[in-house]
């Protein structure tokens, strides 16, 4: 049973979720995201390392003023005190910042390899460094690097470790699962040993993904007695990640009843900060996220719908507006009555027995034509107007063609790939339109919206942003059937997906970005120009 029901959250997505690879954090991407989890409520938000890289310097310099959460800093011990005081001196003369997260070796083999030290000299470099710390910040923090491993290694040393750090004025330490390759019952276990030696109010928890065990590995700690985890936002992190806090925060309270600086009525914000983050860094939403991801309350099968219809306890955990999501049904090959009934709901019809049966054959034929509705909800809405109410014609493609040009040059690494298309349109008349692109896909679309925003000037910020074709008949080799999904996004950051199946991979993309074009401009009600 656990005691003190406080736990605080400590957010390193500013710091350690810099070293996922592929992310790199602007100076504007680091303050937003200070802005917003201050808002959320967070204890504390690691902001990085001043001094280790201009963009670190610059956001201490610029910080926000934060009202919620502590700004901490984080650095390193070091063996040359007077090099410490210096970088100290210069830290509390420039930037606003009161709080310090100090990282030191506990792990004997580490000590001998890396520092290239005796243990008694890291032990008094632990010492000494807190101590000096406490003289320019109101506030310490030691991570115990690789304790985990240090543990299993040499215990009695990982331990001494601790309790310098304890002695010497740390207000927290936190146990570190640097390389992450501890259990969870290893981490329950160690942990209840560690709160024999160092009180369960000053312990924390900070693990790393690779077992895909850092949220487990984090509850465990917190079973086991300690009062602080840190994590980031969407699991960012170097290699695997970092205990994902949109998983370890809402589970800590909806399902562990402990109670953190974020309440329920906060909680709600959870998916956007998740999908604000991801936005600033330019990253695709893990959909198979628990919490926030769309798949998260997404239902498929024709069972588990027909249950949600009944109440949503048969097949959710907990009601996805808790934390900001929403449910979705999805229609596919697989659903049943109750998917198709559902989702027409939520687009605003209601049809009879007959109607709904007419619909569900017409569905799951063109399913087995290769469309898929799974992942293109936007050629679902369509296909379902289509049927059930009149759909505006937005321009009619009378014809078009596509040539692809390839030339091997006389470098023989550089080659010329283009593509040029001829269409003819009609919207309220004929329009012939010639384009260009670096394939033939995007040599159509460019010469289609050449047209187009004529008449719909709104398409001008609508962006394809993704595009995937599969193979549906493999054995058929050249004359394969494919099927083509296009993801677009608009001046609002609404994305959606629409689908296309032919024999020809052009045909089919050409059908999946006419529909994406309708549903954007049905979306922004826009009145169709067609005579």
């Amino acid at each position: 049973m656990i005691k003190n029901k406080n736990i605080y959250i400590y957010d390193s997505t500013l710091r350690d979720g810099a070293q996922t690879k592929g992310v790199d954090f602007s100076l504007s991407d680091k303050i937003a995201i200070a802005k917003m989890l201050d808002k959320f409520g967070l204890d504390y938000i690691e902001g990085g390392w001043p001094g280790a890289n201009n963009t670190d310097t610059e956001f201490f310099k610029k910080s926000p003023r934060l009202k919620k959460s502590k700004l901490v800093s984080f650095g390193m011990t070091y063996k040359n005190l007077n090099v410490l005081k210096k970088k100290f001196n210069e830290i509390k003369k420039k930037f606003k910042v009161k709080t310090l997260c100090i990282v030191g070796k506990t792990w004997d083999f580490q000590v001998k390899q890396t520092l290239n030290i005796t243990e008694k000299e890291n032990l008094t470099i632990i010492k000494k460094n807190i101590e000096v710390s406490k003289n320019y910040f109101e506030e310490i923090l030691f991570d115990a690097e690789h304790f985990f491993d240090g543990f299993k290694s040499k215990k009695e040393y990982a331990l001494e470790c601790l309790k310098s750090a304890n002695v010497s004025g740390a207000r927290w330490i936190v146990l570190c699962d640097t390389n992450g390759g501890t259990l969870p019952n290893e981490i329950e276990e160690i942990v209840k040993e560690v709160t024999q030696h160092v009180p369960q109010d000053k312990l924390g928890i900070h693990c790393h993904n690779d077992t895909e065990n850092a949220v487990a590995n984090s509850l465990a700690a917190v079973r086991s007695g300690v009062r602080q985890i840190q994590g980031t936002f969407n699991g960012l992190g170097e290699r695997c990640g970092n205990a994902n806090l949109t998983s370890v925060i809402p589970t800590l309270i909806l399902k562990m009843g402990l109670k953190t600086s974020i309440n329920r009525e906060k909680l709600r914000d959870l998916t956007k900060i998740s999908k604000f983050i991801n936005e600033r860094l330019l990253r695709k939403n893990n959909p198979s996220l628990p919490y926030v991801g769309e798949s998260a309350f997404a239902h498929k099968g024709g069972l588990h719908a027909s249950g949600v219809q009944k109440h949503s306890r048969t097949y959710e955990h907990i009601e996805p507006e808790i934390v900001g999501n929403k449910r979705s049904i999805i229609v596919s090959e697989q659903s049943g009555k109750s998917n198709l009934s559902m989702k027409l709901k939520e687009l605003g019809f209601k049809v009879n027995k007959n109607k709904l049966d007419y619909l569900l054959g017409k569905l799951k034929r063109k399913e087995f034509e290769g469309y898929s509705y799974d992942g293109a909800e936007a050629s679902f809405e369509l296909f379902i107007m289509d049927e059930l109410a009149k759909t505006q014609e937005y321009f009619k493609l009378r014809s078009f063609q596509v040539v692809n040009e390839f030339k091997e040059l006389k470098d023989s690494l550089k080659r010329n790939n283009t593509a040029k298309a001829n269409v003819v349109v009609k919207v309220k008349k004929e329009y012939i339109s010639n384009s260009t692109g670096n394939g033939p896909v995007n040599a159509l679309d460019n010469a289609l919206r050449s047209v187009l925003i004529k008449s719909y000037p709104i398409l001008k910020k609508m962006n394809l942003i993704d595009y995937k074709v599969r193979i549906l008949t493999p054995d058929e080799g050249t004359k394969a059937i494919t099927r083509v999904i296009i993801e677009s996004s608009d001046e609002n950051k609404n994305s959606w997906s629409t689908v296309g199946v032919s024999s020809n991979v052009i045909n089919a993309s050409y059908i999946a970005l006419k529909d994406s074009i309708t549903y954007k401009l049905i979306k922004a009600k826009i009145k169709s120009a067609l005579k």
